[in-house]
């Protein structure tokens, strides 16, 4: 698997996003999966606001949240069957503004790539929406997949044999999230103006409808659960 990411210039709010990408990325193989960074597609769908003060930011945050916690750091949220800080609404790299993240954002995902399938004439395309996320207990932010669209983002392991013979009996392997984190490290989270990453011989299926309900775990199983209902983030 070869992981690349693109540098380009900084792209303008309400600017077309896939002529931007092609731009910048004239020609793609078949089977390449494209991340692009959360911030750029809520600014090609025009998600920004006019920074007012704390107090008008803690209101959009529980606006756009389905539920959300205060924390000493930052607020806590649960939005489209995801753990995010702040509801995923971003002041960095900015200019001044706050940006939303999309209502719907495997409709941007997948219109992305219907989009710049035939730009590229290329079937298999996958296509990642990726922004940062923060691990329990873990420094630091990784880069997660907030949406998908042309790949399975989960593979079913359960009842392969590992190494021993001994049939896997609960693991899921999530490679929406794995494939965002690799690309996130390359990407950076500063001034490096590499909004977009190109992975080749990615390790996985390529589908034409992407299931957006495979990768979200039901509570009721959720590992964190306990955790989460405790602080009374959950019911």
């Amino acid at each position: 698997m070869k992981v690349t990411p693109v540098h380009t210039r900084i792209f303008k709010e309400k600017e077309d996003l896939p002529t931007f990408i092609f731009q910048h990325i004239p020609s793609l193989p078949e089977r390449t999966v494209l991340t692009v960074s959360s911030k750029l597609v809520a600014l090609w769908k025009g998600l920004t606001v006019p920074y007012e003060s704390p107090a008008q930011k803690e209101k959009l945050i529980r606006q756009e949240s389905e539920a959300a916690l205060k924390t000493p750091l930052a607020w806590l949220s649960l939005k489209g069957g995801m753990i995010m800080t702040n509801a995923g609404i971003d002041e960095s790299n900015a200019d001044g503004r706050l940006v939303l993240l999309p209502k719907d954002c495997y409709a941007c995902a997948a219109q992305l790539r219907a989009e710049l399938q035939p730009k590229w004439g290329v079937k298999e395309l996958g296509v990642i929406i990726t922004d940062s996320m923060i691990l329990p207990l873990r420094a630091g932010v990784i880069g997660a997949a907030v949406a998908y669209s042309g790949f399975a983002g989960v593979k079913d392991l359960r009842g392969k044999p590992d190494i021993f013979g001994k049939p896997l009996a609960v693991t899921l392997l999530n490679a929406a999230d794995a494939l965002a984190a690799a690309c996130a490290l390359t990407m950076g989270e500063a001034a490096e103006q590499r909004p977009l990453c190109v992975v080749r011989d990615a390790p996985v299926s390529f589908v034409d409808k992407t299931d957006p309900d495979e990768i979200k775990y039901p509570p009721q199983n959720d590992l964190y659960t306990p955790l989460l209902k405790a602080v009374k983030l959950i019911k």
